[in-house]
């Protein structure tokens, strides 16, 4: 008998229990982001489902929950932001995935950012890199919004760490 034949049998869990499948999904570990936008009343929103989609021409994409605020802004506004996060700014990711947190212009009172050139959306000060974009496509995604973004400016910071985000908590 092979090793692998004497393990037990895997636990399978109900797929239809979103509990379950966000704790299968937390096995996977990402990047944490703070995706902004809005010009005149910004938003900012903590946000770990994005990735690289093209590197010609440049794309990347964000999902965003339908029912979000952020959603509706970055479709009126047709450019956002993503800052992605250094290890010390957990406090941040932590920040915009509150729902007590302030709105509008407030929202930024205590976070340090910077105004982006391209598109004036806010860019998270110090972050690990930004990107700033123009809505290219949205696509269905079930409760969320496949937000692809044409990128029209980077930077990045060659000294900071990334957070990451690994089965629930923040870690370096």
């Amino acid at each position: 008998m092979h090793p692998a034949d004497q393990r037990p049998p895997l636990d399978t869990g109900d797929v239809q229990d979103p509990l379950q499948f966000r704790g299968v999904l937390g096995k996977f570990a990402t990047g944490v982001t703070v995706v902004t936008a809005g010009r005149d009343v910004p938003r900012g929103m903590t946000v770990n489902a994005f990735t690289s989609v093209s590197l010609r021409p440049p794309m990347i994409l964000v999902c965003v929950q339908r029912s979000s605020a952020m959603h509706q802004t970055i479709l009126s506004s047709d450019v956002f932001a993503v800052s992605v996060l250094s290890a010390e700014q957990a406090w941040i990711a932590r920040y915009f995935a509150s729902r007590s947190r302030e709105r509008g212009e407030r929202e930024f009172a205590p976070v340090e950012w910077v105004p982006g050139r391209h598109a004036g959306v806010r860019l998270i000060a110090n972050a690990v890199a930004w990107m700033e974009c123009r809505v290219a496509a949205v696509y269905d995604g079930g409760d969320h919004s496949i937000v692809l973004g044409s990128v029209l400016s980077i930077h990045r910071n060659h000294v900071a760490e990334p957070l990451l985000f690994y089965c629930g908590d923040f870690l370096r």
